[in-house]
């Protein structure tokens, strides 16, 4: 909300009575409670109708998922980083007080069930007139202050655009992104972390315990597959991981304590599922560094990250790039190619391979790929570049990588055999 009617709203509310203002209290926190009960039931219901994704990220990375999980014609899922605090949306958060709308903006335009629609593209719309404020994320923020309600204002946008999934906030408490530099400087905010010309060694969360949105939570307990990014590791991907009960959400995923477990019996939607705990996690690793985050780092290294940061021994998948057939497959990726019957590596192809220019490709090599395996994940290799956005990894192809990967879960192995018998 502008300056100016943040004020005149202000005055207003200070000529209401209390108890007047009391019963508006009241109203705004049952209707954010009711759009939290209808999320949850959101998420249950999806549960019930394998295979589902759930995407983990924010920026311009999660949307390419999004869109090539979207094309599989399975259920679609985004778990959003809340932290972002620059530009339109830094300046919504602080004058209108509204959690990050950006990413959720973002995430949304991606699911509308047709992108090319006069909604859609109005929705992402930029007015450098009006502070660079994108429709969306003024939409969103006039919502939330109709509603009083974030979860509400993201559900009514989703339905205006026919949005084919749900994206949910990983919290809804305003979140503070603070790093440390590999070179040992403090830095504090998303935005000031971009710029930042040295790569992170670690970033948490301000408050350090901030409360997850149940529903998110939901969503990764009974996701057949978790998507971490592609995007910026260290403020679109790893500050979802920091919201506590996040991580063990994606181990619940895997060992099956979403179906009935004593956490979702606590109101979760995995609670009497009857979901087998059999999900599987991928990380897809970047193409390219262009902020300086990552500047620098390998693909090891970012893997590394995540794994001190909490992903340790829960991540199956890794998807790297590569533009031509090195050496033979480790014995882990050869029973990925094995179940699936096709190669997790391709030959070069005739499109450009690496961004060009100043921007430098995320390195790898073979020295880097026994370290990532070493870890334990099967070591996906692809032609990952889109020819036309050299920056960007190409929907088709990575929506072919993520449907191979879907064909390892057991539980889904499971259920096309049932079919067949």
């Amino acid at each position: 909300m502008p300056p100016a009617l943040s004020a005149a709203a202000a005055g207003a509310a200070d000529s209401i009575a209390a108890p007047e203002a009391t019963h508006a209290a009241a109203s705004k926190a049952a209707l954010s409670a009711h759009a939290v009960g209808a999320d949850t039931h959101a998420a249950a219901a999806d549960a019930h109708a394998a295979p589902h994704a759930v995407v983990i990220g924010g920026g311009t990375g999660a949307p390419v998922s999004i869109r090539a999980l979207l094309s599989l014609g399975i259920q679609v899922s985004a778990v959003v980083a809340m932290a972002d605090d620059g530009g339109s949306t830094g300046l919504l958060r602080e004058h209108a007080n509204v959690a990050a709308p950006g990413d959720i903006r973002k995430c949304l335009a991606a699911m509308a069930s047709d992108p090319q629609g006069a909604w859609p593209r109005a929705f992402k719309q930029r007015f450098s007139y009006v502070n660079d404020h994108t429709l969306g994320n003024l939409m969103l923020t006039a919502l939330t202050d109709v509603t009083g309600s974030f979860p509400e204002a993201v559900k009514l946008c989703g339905e205006l655009l026919g949005a084919r999934g749900r994206v949910y906030p990983s919290t809804l408490e305003n979140v503070q992104l603070v790093g440390v530099t590999r070179d040992g400087r403090h830095l504090r905010g998303q935005a000031t972390i971009c710029a930042s010309d040295t790569a992170l060694a670690r970033v948490s969360l301000l408050p350090e315990q901030p409360a997850a949105y149940r529903p998110a939570l939901d969503a990764l307990r009974t996701a057949d597959l978790i998507v971490l990014g592609p995007g910026s590791l260290f403020t679109s991907i790893i500050p979802n991981l920091l919201v506590p009960g996040v991580i063990e959400a994606i181990r619940e995923s895997r060992n099956g304590a979403g179906a009935g477990g004593a956490v979702a019996g606590a109101g979760g939607a995995g609670a009497g599922t009857g979901r087998a705990g059999t999900g599987r996690t991928v990380f897809l690793c970047s193409l390219a560094d262009m902020q300086g985050e990552t500047w620098g780092l390998s693909s090891a290294e970012l893997l590394d990250a995540l794994v001190d940061h909490g992903m340790g021994g829960l991540i199956d998948f890794v998807v790297v790039h590569e533009p031509r057939r090195s050496r033979p497959a480790s014995s882990v990726t050869a029973s990925f190619e094995a179940i699936t019957g096709e190669t997790a590596r391709t030959p070069h192809r005739d499109q450009a391979s690496a961004p060009p220019g100043p921007i430098r490709p995320v390195a790898f090599d073979e020295t880097l790929a026994r370290r990532i395996e070493a870890y334990g994940p099967a070591l996906i290799r692809r032609n990952l570049v889109d020819p036309l956005r050299p920056t960007w990894h190409d929907v088709r192809v990575l929506s072919e990588v993520l449907e191979g990967i879907l064909g390892t879960c057991p539980s889904l192995r499971k259920s096309k055999t049932n079919s067949r018998a």
